[in-house]
């Protein structure tokens, strides 16, 4: 086995890490947080397949030296960290646009978070999920920067970091689903007030926008998606 994980201090150490950082919110908890509220459990579950994928291919990235291409090229970075960036502002507009015109759509006897979640495309919500995983360049340094710390330099360094890499993105999705079914249980208990369910749609378009700002302004200081 050591050729494929590191000694068990290493990987007990790895695992005991990698909770703490995966419990620690950061933007794709708020994501899937912020899907959940407003779609409801499915579409925080297919968030946290997407974005669990998504990680998954920043991992396999990071451990055949794309952080190290990023770490040298300013501009594949900023290209790649924009490209998310806005990506996210589109989901937030998106959000703000349904928000506005899902009191005219409501046909009438059905509630307005009915009708929202029954015209739900889990595969487009994945596939969002995915995207703004993938696009996140800071996901991929910050397994760059982490991953080695655990690796144990007899064995294969690069079969080691997928493997590590892969066995964070599940103890990450693990916790993720439990932010995502937390925040689907709270979710119908705020649709009971009036004007709730437009509320949370637009508190969920503008946190998508605040998140798009904030990846677009911040520093290039690896952290945890």
């Amino acid at each position: 086995m050591i050729d494929l994980l590191p000694s068990w201090p290493l990987l007990s150490a790895f695992l005991a890490a990698s909770f703490v950082l995966a419990i620690t919110p950061g933007p794709g908890v708020l994501y899937i947080v912020a899907r959940s509220m407003a779609q409801g459990r499915s579409s925080g579950l297919a968030s946290v397949a997407g974005v669990a994928l998504g990680n998954l291919g920043n991992a396999i990235a990071a451990s055949f030296g794309l952080a190290a291409l990023f770490a040298v090229s300013s501009v594949a970075f900023t290209f790649v960290k924009y490209a998310g960036a806005a990506y996210l502002i589109f989901l937030g507009a998106q959000a703000l646009r349904a928000a506005a015109q899902t009191d005219d759509r409501a046909p009438a006897g059905t509630s307005k978070g009915e009708h929202l979640i029954a015209k739900i495309d889990l595969r487009r919500i994945f596939r969002d999920g995915f995207v703004v995983a993938l696009l996140n360049p800071k996901t991929t340094i910050f397994f760059a920067a982490f991953l080695p710390q655990f690796i144990d330099p007899k064995g294969s360094v690069a079969t080691q970091s997928i493997l590590l890499g892969a066995i964070f993105v599940v103890v990450a999705a693990i916790t993720d689903s439990a932010y995502a079914l937390a925040a689907s249980r709270v979710a119908p208990l705020l649709s009971r007030a009036k004007h709730a369910s437009a509320i949370g749609r637009y508190a969920s378009g503008f946190t998508y926008i605040g998140m798009g700002l904030l990846a677009a302004f911040s520093s290039q200081r690896p952290t945890k998606s």
